[in-house]
């Protein structure tokens, strides 16, 4: 009969055994209802278990395994209350979902932003548990959050802030229970705020959290990471493809950290990024941002926090284009670097008639699957998010080893290892595609390489 919810998933548009079929169909039907009004959870599962298809037609015992897989270890909700500057109370909601700890402690990072629920904290935890399986390390997965928004607060609200959510969450994490770290805005500053709190709770100091600062405990090159890590992972794609990125235009979406240490990292390699973005619209250098505008571009962000707009009033060249996201620049790579759902299906049509050659994701799943199927139809190298940005969850399970040594390494080595991770993470999603007949299809072989490690152990470790 197929499934009950078509537009999540139906198994009949595979080519496959009527007995997976029947039994996907029943598993999307009650991951559906179970969930329903989780767009985004949902899209995450989907976007996996269409990968994951030709894994369970060859083996269904992973198709129990899915099952449980998808349920969260632990989902967690909490009030946070605080007092603003003009001593009114606040109130927020609070998340930690601890998705999967198959192959070690929890980990995936902390965000502040209003659009934080469950439904995008689940699917965050999702997508982590795959991107950490590809790192090799003995990290599981987790994610957390608030609909908190930092910005326009002071520095002493958002100290409050920290202290109250971390009152809470301190009970439920520890340096072998789960070791959260920093997302969407939350920085340095933030980090610091949550460390204090906690370590004044439990009467410890060690590595609970990570993006620490290099003074008590943080890792060189873990600012960088995710950047660093995803166009590293575009150059090992351009390698396979001999071609190179040297030379290309770069569209870069984004100005937080993910998108100012990609643009820096494109320029090391002697690529031309041309655009980065904010919520307000997106700057277009025609002739490639360079080390002198980024530097102007990370202290308006990272200092003065204000709006890409007043880039104008730095570079005479530039055009600032209100309200849009920049992917109907032509140019050669894209780098979506912002947020989840920022490339749609139109965005995707563009820049195939624009002959973009390759995608990047340096966020949290930026492409739709409308997108993506668009990505493959046009034969575009396309890097998933859980694979090209793993860089800086590789460096935060760096952090915790340096932890747990006392020690801390000079930048060249953690730059080394992560340069090496990446390479491996592109190496092993390729092998998994090749094994599953699916050719060069990185996206899916991301997928499936991530799925089976988390999956074997999960059977080797029983019904938990």
């Amino acid at each position: 009969m197929g499934s009950i919810a078509p537009s999540f998933f139906s198994a009949d548009k595979f080519d496959i055994s009527d007995e997976t079929k029947a039994r996907l169909d029943s598993l999307a039907d009650s991951i559906y209802i179970r969930d329903a009004g989780q767009s985004e959870f949902l899209e995450s599962v989907a976007e996996v278990l269409e990968s994951l298809v030709p894994v369970f037609e060859s083996n269904k015992k992973y198709i129990e395994v899915f099952e449980r897989l998808v349920e969260p270890e632990r989902q967690i909700i909490f009030r946070v209350p605080w007092v603003d500057d003009k001593g009114c109370q606040q109130v927020n909601r609070g998340f930690r979902v601890q998705m999967s700890s198959a192959l070690g402690p929890y980990k995936g990072g902390l965000r502040f932003h209003p659009t934080v629920n469950l439904s995008v904290i689940k699917f965050l935890a999702f997508e982590q548990t795959f991107k950490n399986s590809l790192t090799n390390l003995m990290m599981g997965a987790g994610k957390g959050g608030s609909d908190f928004d930092p910005r326009g607060r002071s520095d002493g609200e958002v100290m409050r802030f920290c202290q109250s959510f971390m009152t809470e969450l301190y009970r439920y994490i520890g340096p072998d229970t789960d070791v959260p770290a920093g997302d969407i805005n939350v920085g340095a500053r933030e980090i610091g705020f949550l460390f204090g709190q906690y370590k004044r709770l439990a009467n410890e100091f060690n590595g609970v959290l990570t993006g620490k600062d290099l003074r008590w405990g943080g890792s060189l090159i873990r600012p960088e990471a995710t950047g660093y890590g995803c166009v590293y992972f575009a150059q090992n794609y351009c390698n396979y493809k001999k071609t190179t990125l040297t030379g290309k235009k770069c569209l870069v979406s984004g100005s937080g950290n993910v998108a100012q240490y990609t643009t820096e990292k494109l320029l090391d390699l002697g690529a031309i990024p041309i655009t980065m973005s904010d919520s307000s619209g997106y700057i277009l250098e025609p002739n490639g941002i360079t080390r002198k505008d980024l530097e102007f571009i990370m202290d308006l962000k990272n200092n003065k926090r204000g709006r890409l707009s007043e880039y104008l009033n730095y570079s005479k060249t530039a055009k600032f284009v209100e309200n849009k996201k920049p992917w109907a620049e032509p140019a050669d790579y894209a780098f979506p670097s912002a947020t989840q759902g920022e490339v749609v299906y139109d965005d995707a049509l563009t820049m195939a008639k624009n002959n973009v050659r390759g995608i990047f994701e340096g966020a949290n799943m930026p492409s739709t699957r409308e997108a993506i199927s668009v990505f493959k139809k046009s034969n575009m190298m396309f890097g998933p998010g859980k694979a090209a940005n793993a860089g800086g969850v590789a460096v935060s399970g760096l952090e915790m080893a340096q932890n747990s040594q006392r020690s801390q390494w000079t930048r060249e080595i953690v730059d080394e290892k992560l340069s090496f991770i990446m390479k491996d993470i592109f190496d092993m999603s390729l092998a998994s595609a090749n094994d599953y007949g699916l050719q060069d299809d990185v996206q899916q072989g991301a997928n499936i390489a991530g799925f089976l490690k988390v999956a074997e152990s999960m059977i080797q470790q029983g019904i938990v």
